[in-house]
């Protein structure tokens, strides 16, 4: 009797997140909730194909806790997560799916944000780029909008280069963001699909269908709309009724973004070589994480 009331309980916790969250279908990882996001974690390639959160007016309103840095192991993760330096000396960035910039209005969502299942590798000039210019133009319409749904994640297939101490991280081409509001006879949704590269040029140009998404990533957003709804948003891109102004950055947040730079920096250009002398060679590791003396001896 037990037993059946908790997988109840089990199923019916389920089912709200996957409402409260418009949660993709057709998914092929573990499925994990954090207190402001979801997830859906694939084993084989060490990451997750998409992230799921509701992102508020109030939340970003309210968003004063800072930065915490401090990226982590996802221990929710059944198979185990991959670890913050499976990343070190790889030249990618530990890209956020949902951003840290979207969960500072608490303590424990901040802290989860850098959970490693949240985390996937990102070419440094794109995710200090274009990504992060999304991602402040995305919190810019959760103002406009009151509320938004946000799905996130790099297109995970076959085939694809691998990172960290033991090749098991895949190295997504492309990246994708798909926002839905349902603000009261105004719903409206957009997606983007960037290539995992330096990129330039304006957001916009990088906007699709949900509907093109769905057919690259095989995954059914937003299934819980009603099917007359669903169907006309996901196939219609309306670039007027979305605000593409860029925002200025307060002193804060530019603070905050030199800091993180300088870190990764740091972290992913030296050299990974250990010298006679029993210390890291203090050298720009250019070449495969190594510098020319030690990438020649290697």
């Amino acid at each position: 009797m037990k037993f059946f009331i908790f997988y109840i309980l089990f199923i019916t916790v389920c089912i709200s997140a996957q409402e409260k969250y418009f949660l993709p279908t057709n998914s092929k990882g573990e499925i994990v909730h954090h207190s402001e996001f979801s997830l859906s974690y694939i084993e084989e390639h060490e990451q997750s194909e998409w992230v799921a959160y509701k992102l508020t007016k109030t939340m970003i309103d309210s968003g004063y806790v800072s930065r915490t840095n401090r990226f982590r192991v996802d221990k929710s993760i059944s198979t185990g997560s991959a670890h913050p330096d499976d990343y070190k000396y790889s030249g990618y960035d530990r890209g956020h799916l949902c951003p840290a910039g979207d969960m500072k209005h608490s303590e424990t969502a901040m802290q989860e944000s850098f959970f490693m299942s949240n985390i996937s590798p990102q070419i440094p000039s794109f995710n200090r780029s274009m990504w992060r210019r999304l991602e402040d133009r995305v919190r810019q319409w959760g103002i406009e909008n009151d509320s938004l749904f946000i799905c996130v994640g790099g297109v995970l297939k076959d085939s694809l280069k691998k990172i960290g101490p033991n090749s098991t991280i895949s190295v997504p081409e492309y990246f994708y963001k798909i926002i839905l509001s349902t603000k009261s006879k105004e719903e409206k949704a957009i997606a983007f699909l960037f290539e995992n590269k330096s990129l330039n040029g304006k957001i916009e140009q990088f906007a699709v269908t949900v509907d093109s998404v769905e057919s690259f990533t095989g995954l059914d957003f937003f299934p819980f709309l009603d099917d007359s709804l669903e169907n006309y948003l996901e196939s219609t891109l309306n670039l007027s009724n979305w605000s593409f102004e860029e925002i200025k950055k307060s002193t804060k947040e530019s603070s905050e973004i030199k800091q993180t730079e300088k870190r990764e920096k740091v972290e992913f250009e030296q050299c990974k070589a250990i010298t006679k002398s029993g210390t890291q060679c203090k050298r720009k590791g250019v070449f495969d994480g190594y510098c020319y003396q030690h990438k020649v001896n290697e």
